[in-house]
């Protein structure tokens, strides 16, 4: 198996495994602790650090770039999956415990009943199964895409 391949399924299966446990956890129905979440971002950084050290010596800066954005890729195409694994069969109440929990925040703000339901509303839109799944494959590629050039200019910088 080749580095690229190897290291998007590390990606992909470690964020899952926090995923997982923020899931487990309860986390990410806790207000503070839902920003847990965000160490996929250190997740990603230490896996996409990892492989393009390893061939850093044989690529050019775009190459590596393009090797980053392709580990994002495998990565992201594996939290795609087990996204929709987690909000539709493992925690199926999920978006309704973040909407709960959104409305007892909206309501210790001391926001409006109408205000409450608006925000809801509009939260709800985007609160689903495929979307949240497509907005993480989406926010892994980009991001990828984005450690990379810095990963890749701070490896050629040294080289």
């Amino acid at each position: 198996m080749n580095l690229t391949l190897k290291a998007g399924l590390l990606l992909g299966i470690l964020c899952a495994i926090w995923q997982l446990i923020m899931g487990v956890t309860g986390w990410y129905i806790h207000p503070q602790l839902l920003n847990l979440f965000w160490v996929v971002i250190l997740i990603q950084i230490g896996v996409l650090i990892w492989a393009l050290n390893k061939t850093a010596s044989v690529n050019t800066y775009w190459q590596q770039v393009g090797k980053g954005t392709l580990i994002s890729l495998v990565g992201g195409i594996v939290l795609f999956l087990f996204s929709i694994l987690f909000t539709s069969v493992l925690f199926p109440n999920y978006f309704n415990e973040l909407r709960a929990m959104q409305e007892e925040l909206l309501r210790e703000a001391g926001t409006s009943e109408a205000e409450i339901r608006s925000q809801l509303e509009i939260t709800a839109m985007t609160q689903t199964t495929f979307l949240q799944a497509l907005f993480g494959l989406l926010g892994t590629v980009i991001t990828g895409f984005i450690i990379s050039l810095i990963v890749a200019a701070v490896k050629r910088k040294k080289m």
